[in-house]
């Protein structure tokens, strides 16, 4: 992965690129409807309407530009009716979505992308290369959370598109919200100007107290029950290391400009041990080593009970820092004299910050944002990370990513099962080291 621009290159790219293309970037691009036609209305569709998705469009309305919510599209109708609901409440007046443009099901995102200028892609994880080819293939603008894969055939598929991406100029960005937060953007400028000299070492966490769980019911097929449950089953979620404490393991590749070349590590289910949990562990840790030598340690676990820690540290040949997602970072020399510390109040909100600038691109015709590749580097580093607490060995990343293991089902449906299956006392299949095989 390249190393991020510092201000000054990032000017002069931009600079450049509007030489390049006499600032109409956008009049090549193959947009559908109002927009394209030549007014300032810009119009959004929301792929997956739970509670994140429902914050995404809650951002990207909030935005200063023009923008309309024309189509919404999820695999289940409450969803997207109490998405709908709250949405209209607070945006009537961008509110565009009337019954024949709300779409239900597996193949919703194919009706729902072709109305829109841009998309929001929300869904659960293991659908994201899939709707984010669809959406370039389309020659759309894309708002993606992360993580962006559960697998390897799933980064190849986005780092594919992401070519694509790039030739048609299509403005990317991947919610990885640090890398849009102050904190980070002001200590990473003065790391990458030498504040702390070549980084060597570095530990990041993630360690807090799970997430929600939602108790089978009647008549429940095994699909249902999978994507209801989402966050427990690896097709769907990729595990916590890769969903959740992939905002962390970013930070890693962002300030060492590099991804992970191999990792090895542990973990296992210690806490989360009933049927309700799927497949997933409840704790990793991870030893991830970059071509330079630099050896990052990354922890991450969901015990209730116990001592929160959702932070960065890492330390270079001339100084150290410690970041935070609570607006915190700290820079200190090699002599532990402080020389960096941001001031908490008044930062924006990332999560906003994303849309604010991403629609401010789009509106005035820039090609400025293709977060993609990283997004799928920092997933991969996850995924390999996953890959080595489950089998207890060392993973190196080039093996990995050539890796055809696909833990998608065969078919998308509500009758389909999906690879993992339970037991009849209803309990999963749970990797154990030294006896898995993820390559």
């Amino acid at each position: 992965m390249k190393k991020e621009p510092n201000t000054q290159e990032r000017r002069d790219f931009l600079k450049a690129s509007a030489l390049l293309v006499g600032g109409t970037i956008l009049s090549s691009i193959p947009l559908a409807g109002a927009f394209a036609s030549g007014t300032d209305t810009i119009r959004i569709a929301l792929i997956g309407c739970g509670d994140r998705g429902t914050g995404a469009a809650f951002q990207a309305l909030s935005t200063k530009f023009n923008l309309k919510l024309v189509a919404m599209a999820d695999a289940f109708q409450d969803r997207l009716d109490s998405s709908y609901q709250s949405l209209s409440s607070k945006f009537a007046a961008k509110m565009d979505v009337p019954k024949e443009r709300q779409f239900v099901g597996f193949d919703a995102y194919l009706k729902a992308i072709p109305l829109a200028d841009v998309v929001l892609l929300v869904t659960p994880p293991g659908f994201r290369p899939i709707h984010f080819e669809e959406a370039v293939k389309q020659g759309k603008h894309v708002f993606m959370e992360k993580p962006v894969a559960v697998d390897a055939p799933g980064i190849r598929k986005v780092l594919a598109a992401a070519e694509e991406a790039k030739k048609k100029k299509l403005n990317v960005v991947v919610g990885l919200q640090r890398r849009y937060q102050s904190n980070y953007r002001e200590a990473m400028k003065r790391i990458q100007d030498g504040a702390i000299g070549e980084i060597v070492s570095g530990q990041v966490y993630w360690n807090s107290g799970g997430v929600w769980v939602r108790p089978r019911t009647a008549n429940q097929t095994e699909m249902e029950y999978q994507m209801r449950n989402w966050y427990y089953f690896n097709w769907l979620c990729g595990d916590h290391i890769v969903e959740q404490h992939v905002h962390n393991i970013d930070i890693a590749n962002w300030i060492t400009g590099a991804h992970p070349v191999s990792v090895e590590g542990t973990g296992s289910r210690a806490w989360r041990t009933g049927k309700d949990y799927g497949e997933i562990y409840d704790n990793h840790a991870n030893e991830f080593t970059y071509a330079n030598g630099a050896k990052i340690y990354s922890q991450c676990r969901h015990f209730e009970g116990t001592r929160n820690r959702v932070d960065e540290t890492f330390q270079g040949t001339k100084g150290k820092v410690y970041l935070s997602a609570g607006n915190q970072a700290i820079i200190w020399d090699a002599n532990g004299k402080e020389i960096y510390n941001h001031n908490t109040k008044g930062n924006a909100n990332p999560y906003q910050t994303e849309h604010d600038e991403l629609f401010e691109a789009i509106s005035k015709g820039e090609y400025k944002f293709q977060n993609a590749d990283y997004g799928a580097t920092t997933t991969f580093s996850g995924i390999i990370g996953r890959y080595a607490t489950y089998s207890g060995q060392t993973i190196k990343w080039d093996e990995a990513l050539a890796a055809n293991n696909s833990l998608l089902p065969e078919r998308f449906a509500w009758d389909a099962n999906p690879q993992l299956m339970p037991d009849a006392n209803g309990l999963y299949p749970i990797p154990m080291p030294g006896k898995t095989k993820v390559l």
